[in-house]
């Protein structure tokens, strides 16, 4: 694994339809949300942008889609967002997007962040 990226899980980790949060090093304070949705993983910073500083999102462990499973969604404001795009589509929100994260997967499926995301989840917090 390249030197510049944080390991956050295997691609397996997260199945179809499912979203769940890794924190990219111990201590952040933020979790990166990585979703699969059609086989394509989409990742942002667990970070709603209708407060300064953002607010996290689930309202429990890993509960970061809404009950249909069709957008990301903010528990403490709901707000929803597209999960290709990070749009908000509906809430508090309008005309914001969430904070995409760039991942990397590597040959045998591990999935990856880059080193400064983890500064990032530490600022946020």
């Amino acid at each position: 694994m390249s030197s510049g990226l944080l390991r956050l899980c295997h691609r397996d980790d997260i199945p179809e339809g499912a979203a769940r949060g890794f924190l990219p090093l111990p201590g952040a304070t933020r979790n990166v949300i990585v979703v699969n949705r059609g086989g394509q993983l989409h990742a942002y910073m667990d970070s709603c942008p209708h407060y300064r500083g953002g607010t996290p999102m689930a309202w429990r462990k890993d509960a970061y889609l809404d009950a249909e499973g069709g957008h990301i969604a903010c528990h403490a404001h709901g707000a929803l967002f597209d999960i290709e795009t990070g749009a908000c589509v509906s809430g508090p929100c309008l005309g914001r997007k969430l904070t995409r994260v760039p991942l990397s997967e590597a040959p045998d499926g591990s999935i990856s962040v880059p080193a400064q995301v983890a500064g990032r989840a530490a600022q946020e917090g």
